[in-house]
């Protein structure tokens, strides 16, 4: 009921204000009757043709009472027809008047005009004065300064955010926002794409919202840019626990006229990539359009070494498994929409998402596995994977937005939908050799079949309005999710010569989240150099989950929490600002987080629900210096402090009584989660921005940070793991002679402990709508380290087309290697995946800037005497 209610509340804010008549008082100068009319036509001098949204303006010189000298007094003006037409009315008869005419791309024109009034004539035909059509010259100068200002620098810093400009990178041509997030500064991305920003994993937002899609779905050449918002206001979801937010705003121009680009690209294993975007912007109406087709051929390899310990030692096992895999497939990302200009107070904009992708995997993984009983038993196998994966999603969108007369005041509203299905089909072969390396008869035969839907609202309405000398914003949201997920579980029997479905091994589920949220910011200065915002966030949540195949039900629902924050901003001379922040956010379990539902499809690495898992709190300080240096170099220097009580984190131990797919039950070492008693993290963060030359850029970010995390009472092995550790990535930006780009970039990684909060997700077609943990409180990654580099070549008029060549991980030292231990086992693994992929693009950019396709939507008189009265 409340998701209608909410629906009605945003189709009626637009009803109200796109149909709401803006008051007006209009007025003259002093003196004179007021009968006068200028009219007339502003054409291209070039085309002949009307120029658009010319301001025309009428000015007097008259005597200033308070200064008692002379100054000129706007009697009227306004903005040119879509045709180049004007008229200026009600004005003064005597006198001369000045008359301003400017228009963008255009030399301005200012010049004098008067009545001829004289004896015998018709009055009323001398104060209708036609001027006549009045020519423009395009300003070369002027079009070329627009040109300079519009460029945008690769990476740009802010106090409270930071802004990675995507278009300037060209390491990424061809990949996905995976890649892209491997050249952020501060973001780190080990080899299986998980996303990390001091050493916890953020909240992924696509344009300002949450989102269900993956990194690996977006297309890097969708993507106009990414902000880091690293410890976000009272203003965004208080869900995602110890990190910021990474939000990736998608490409939408609205130049005026067309424009857009095409690209195509091919890499050494010869997988093609093809895209093309463009915008259209003319009169009322901004569209935008994008389609991009990746193929995709991922290879890996890697080797896991584990003792698994028990209270008799003749019963403890050592694992030893190396595999490879290689996965292929191909997805399409479609995006469509518009922006329609109601007036010149209000914007309606629909746009439209869709990604499908389609993948299909091998892998062998070769095990040993020696049980230390007198004698060794020895049991090795050979383990064959095949799965085929397939994902369709529909986004649609609608956003409204609406400017009161009053500046700096407005409403928006947004509803977001998403509905997504997908579907799995998996197929396990495990063939047994005995220890003359002789196989044996009857392998393991288990085939997993799965699908998931998904739909999701997203409502949410914002308002800003100034207030004395500050401002006040404040909004609603509210999210609701629906999702159902079949996992079937079949094993071979032989006897009968057919699979069998296990029961205990296959789930049919179903659950609802909702969060419904309300916030408020207040910001204001004290002084000149001193400004301050103050929030406030209140949250309330609750989920049901229904197991349909036994009728079990889980359902919690969390009460009322709040979420302050604060930021102080103390500024200094220009470039020169020191900032402190506080706020404080919650991470909520997600469903596969809190089911009790055994996943046993790979019996290797079973895992398993806590139903009595708590959320998690996060308390988050940041004192953030930023100083600009002079002649383009910057440093933003930040310090940072982080306590979570209840950490959500994976807990791996010996569990007894577990379904296995023979349907037997028996112990395994299975996964599941628990919350630690806390954790705690701090550090200094430096990010440097240095033009070395004029053909050299340097962006270096650099993090020292120490993790902590509080198990102790959870396992005697465990106690209070607490590590120092160093992240730090370059990146050099070199423009050679010849139109040449070379771009080198490059990342170190310490040893460090798992990353903190993210994830949690497992099962078939699952993921957790709030969120969770895939960290672990047992252990420590391993040092790693990596090379990326790209030669782009631009040519054509304008640099209108360019190649790239780019190679990732060009010394093959991507290596993930981490270490875990508790009293049941004692682990090593390590992977590596897609190293030394060589990629080759092209694109080629396309438009047409012409003056007279400007539009405006404001073509009221903006003289002195009419301003707007209506509030």
């Amino acid at each position: 009921m409340k998701k209608y209610l909410l629906l009605l509340f945003f189709f009626t804010t637009i009803a109200a204000f796109s149909q709401g008549q803006s008051m007006r008082r209009s007025g003259g100068g002093a003196g004179g009757n007021m009968a006068g009319r200028f009219y007339g036509k502003i054409i291209d001098a070039a085309s002949n043709k009307g120029i658009d949204a010319a301001s025309v303006q009428l000015l007097q010189s008259r005597m200033d009472s308070v200064s008692n000298k002379r100054k000129d007094i706007s009697v009227a003006g306004q903005l040119t027809t879509s045709k180049g037409n004007f008229s200026l009315e009600n004005l003064p008869a005597r006198g001369t008047f000045r008359l301003l005419i400017t228009a963008i791309g255009y030399t301005p024109i200012d010049t004098t005009v008067k009545f001829e009034l004289s004896n015998g004539s018709n009055p009323s035909d001398m104060l209708d004065k036609d001027l006549g059509n009045i020519k423009m010259t395009a300003d070369v100068q002027q079009l070329s300064e627009v040109k300079v200002v519009a460029s945008k620098p690769m990476f740009q810093m802010g106090v409270d955010r930071k802004i990675f400009n995507v278009d300037k990178n060209i390491v990424t041509t061809g990949q996905t926002a995976t890649e892209i997030m491997k050249n952020v500064p501060g973001v780190n991305v080990d080899i299986d794409g998980n996303v990390t920003l001091r050493n916890a994993s953020p909240t992924i937002f696509v344009d300002g919202r949450p989102t269900t899609m993956t990194l690996d779905q977006l297309p890097a050449d969708a993507i106009e840019s990414v902000e880091i918002i690293t410890n976000p206001s009272a203003r965004f979801d208080a869900s995602g626990g110890t990190a910021g937010i990474l939000n990736v705003i998608l490409k939408k121009n609205r130049k005026a006229g067309y424009n857009g680009n095409i690209r195509a690209g091919i890499d050494s294993r010869a997988r093609i990539n093809l895209g093309g975007d463009i915008n259209i912007k003319q009169g009322k109406v901004n569209f935008f359009a994008g389609l991009n087709f990746n193929q995709r051929k991922s290879i890996s390899e890697g080797n896991t070494y584990r003792e698994n310990i028990y209270a008799d030692k003749s019963e403890n096992t050592i694992l030893n498994q190396s595999g490879n895999s290689t996965n292929k497939g191909q997805f399409i990302f479609g995006r469509i929409g518009f922006d329609y200009f109601m007036d010149n107070r209000n914007t309606l904009t629909i746009s439209f998402t869709s990604p499908h992708g389609q993948f299909n995997s091998a892998q062998n993984d070769n095990i040993h596995i020696d049980t230390l009983s007198t004698p060794i038993k020895t049991q090795n196998a050979l383990r064959e994977i095949n799965t085929k994966r397939k994902f369709d999603s529909f986004e649609p969108a609608i956003g409204f937005k609406h400017l009161f007369p009053k500046s700096g005041r407005e409403l928006t509203a947004d509803i977001n939908y998403n509905a997504n299905k997908n579907s799995n089909k998996g197929s396990y072969v495990t063939t047994y050799y005995d220890d003359n390396g002789a196989k044996l008869p009857d392998p393991g035969l288990q085939l997993l079949n799965g699908s998931g839907s998904s739909k999701n609202w997203t409502i949410q309405t914002d308002f800003v309005t100034p207030v004395s000398k500050g401002k006040l914003e404040m909004g609603l949201r509210t999210a609701i999710r629906n999702t159902k997920t079949i996992s079937e579980n079949s094993s071979y029997d032989y006897n009968i010569g057919q699979y069998i479905v296990i029961p205990s091994a296959s789930t049919n589920y179903k659950y609802n989240d909702q969060v419904y949220a309300v916030y408020s910011t207040y910001s204001n200065k004290l002084g000149e150099s001193f400004t301050y915002q103050l929030g406030l966030r209140a949250e309330s949540s609750n989920y049901k989950g229904t197991l349909i195949s036994t009728g079990e039900q889980f359902s919690n629902k969390y009460p009322l929490q709040f979420f302050p924050s604060v930021f102080l901003t103390k500024s200094f001379n220009p470039g020169q600002d020191l900032q402190l922040n506080y706020s404080r956010r919650i991470n909520r379990p997600n469903f596969w987080q809190l089911i009790p539902f055994y996943d046993v499809s790979d019996l290797l690495n079973i895992s398993v629900g806590n139903p009595a898992l708590r959320p998690e709190f996060t308390n988050s300080f940041e004192l953030n210096y930023t100083q600009s240096l002079g002649k383009g170099h910057s440093l933003l220097t930040s310090v940072y402090f982080k306590q979570t009580n209840n950490l959500i984190t994976q807990y791996q131990s010996r569990q007894y009584n577990v379904p296995l797919p023979d349907g037997k039950l028996d112990s395994a070492m299975v996964v599941s989660y628990i919350n630690a008693n806390s954790s705690r993290s701090y550090g200094l963060e430096l990010t440097s921005k240095n033009p070395i030359a004029k053909w050299l850029n340097l962006t270096t970010n650099l993090n020292f940070y120490n993790a902590r995390i509080d198990n102790s009472g959870l396992d005697s092995t465990l106690g209070v793991n607490d590590r120092w550790a160093f992240f730090g990535k370059m990146n050099f930006d070199f423009k050679l002679p010849a139109n040449f780009i070379i771009q080198l970039s490059g990342d170190y990684q310490s040893r460090t402990l798992v990353p903190q909060g993210g994830g949690g997700r497992r099962g078939p077609g699952g993921g957790g709508f709030f969120g969770g943990s895939s960290g672990a409180s047992q252990g420590y990654i391993n040092p790693n380290y990596g090379v990326d580099l790209a030669i782009r070549k631009e040519f054509m008029k304008d640099k209108r087309a360019a190649i790239t060549l780019s190679v990732n991980d060009l010394l093959k030292t991507r290596k993930y290697a981490a270490y875990s231990e508790n009293s049941y086992f004692i682990q090593d693994m390590w992977r590596r995946r897609d190293w030394q992929v060589m990629r080759l693009n092209f694109s080629y950019r396309f438009g047409k800037f012409d003056m007279s396709l400007f539009k405006r939507k404001n073509n009221r008189n903006v003289g002195e005497g009419n301003d707007d009265i209506s509030q």
